[in-house]
């Protein structure tokens, strides 16, 4: 993968590029930032970049732009020996009880995912598993087996590279052994984690991790994206591109006709139009329904559900440069906006991240989700 392939980020580019040259590489990089900036597409394409470097460790020319990549067709495939991905997996039926799964166990699932983009969600990953209603974190078995990889000499003499994705998912265990691997790295190993809540992760590990904060692409790089790769006007480009945030998977969406986004918003407008209405029995049925979608969706619903409110806040200013809606949320937003006010949204922010949270940890769906509807009635008062 080369960097031509990375959506903007020209700066992140550069930064990474300089610690090469400089010769000041940290033997293990943090990748922070929001979804669909592109930070698994910034890891890859690093990891390529040290990956191609000459095994008498000369570098070619410039060192940038991979023309070196017809002599390293491995690195098209991804299928770089000295190239190591760890991901958050899950416990398979046909596993035995005492299997504690690892990533070699979805090799096959995740090399198709990849080379097919390194643009995507964790729902996609969990579709690729098979197992949308079931949790994926990285197991102790996983530290293991990245010891032993790691352990080995290089097989082109250069970098052995480690991608991380989601560090945060890692259990306790595997945390600590992860820990001991980064204090006491193996001999010209690289670790590159992909983060996207940074804060989950143990103290001791991100205290040896230098991190970089990776912001969302900005808006001409994504509508430039959008005309080359969807080949769509640049007049729609540049009005997904606003209202996709720097978000490249939000951009795809709103290409979607009958994207999740869609259904998302049908959720949100039936919970407030219930809640305002204090229908308890029907507010009841759609706890029922939330609960009926896998844990990962949920818990994107509920983000959304703190877009929603966070853009129907901002729209009481009549402030349109502050506002990201499509036309649909903003039809809805000019009755309801008034709605959500000072008096309220801070609770209201509580009370969804709370359900995130609580979803997060297993908690009954059902008792989750009725909890917001009959907390949002009260909260609605609030005018």
């Amino acid at each position: 993968m080369t960097w031509s392939e990375v959506i903007g980020q020209r700066e992140a580019q550069e930064r990474l590029k300089q610690m090469v040259r400089e010769d000041r590489l940290p033997h293990a990089l943090m990748l922070c930032g929001p979804m669909g900036a592109g930070k698994m597409a910034l890891a890859i394409a690093f990891g390529c970049y040290l990956l191609s470097k000459r095994s008498d460790n000369s570098e070619y020319s410039d060192y940038s732009e991979y023309s070196e990549y017809s002599e390293h067709p491995m690195l098209k495939k991804l299928e770089h020996p000295d190239l190591h991905f760890t991901y958050p997996t899950i416990k398979l039926p046909s596993m035995s009880t005492d299997h504690k799964p690892v990533s070699d166990d979805f090799a096959k699932e995740w090399h198709e995912l990849i080379m097919d983009g390194p643009y995507f969600t964790m729902e996609q990953w969990m579709q690729a598993m098979g197992g949308e209603n079931q949790q994926a974190i990285i197991t102790a078995g996983e530290s293991d087996d990245l010891l032993r990889k790691l352990s080995l000499k290089s097989s082109q003499g250069g970098y052995k590279v480690s991608i991380i994705w989601l560090p945060e998912r890692m259990n306790i265990e595997c945390a600590n052994k992860l820990l001991k691997l980064i204090e006491e790295p193996p001999q010209q190993t690289v670790f590159l984690m992909v983060c996207e809540e940074p804060d989950k992760l143990l103290e001791t590990i991100r205290s040896r991790v230098q991190r970089i904060d990776i912001k969302k692409i900005d808006n001409e790089s994504l509508a430039q994206a959008l005309v080359d790769k969807r080949g769509i006007s640049e007049e729609d480009a540049r009005r997904i591109s606003r209202l996709a945030n720097g978000n490249w998977l939000s951009a795809l969406e709103e290409l979607q006709v009958g994207s999740e986004n869609e259904l998302f918003l049908d959720m949100y407008i039936s919970l407030m139009r219930l809640a305002y209405q204090r229908k308890i029995k029907d507010l009841r049925k759609w706890s029922e329904t939330m609960a009926g979608y896998g844990r990962e969706k949920q818990k994107r619903w509920l983000t959304y559900f703190l877009k929603m409110c966070r853009e129907n806040f901002m729209y009481n200013f009549h402030q349109e440069e502050l506002v990201y809606m499509t036309q649909k949320e903003e039809d809805f937003a000019k009755n309801f906006a008034r709605f959500i006010n000072e008096n309220n949204i801070l609770a209201i922010s509580e009370l969804a991240n709370r359900a995130i949270r609580d979803i997060g940890q297993n908690a009954n769906a059902k008792i989750v989700f009725f909890d917001l509807a009959l907390q949002m009635i009260v909260l609605l008062l609030q005018k």
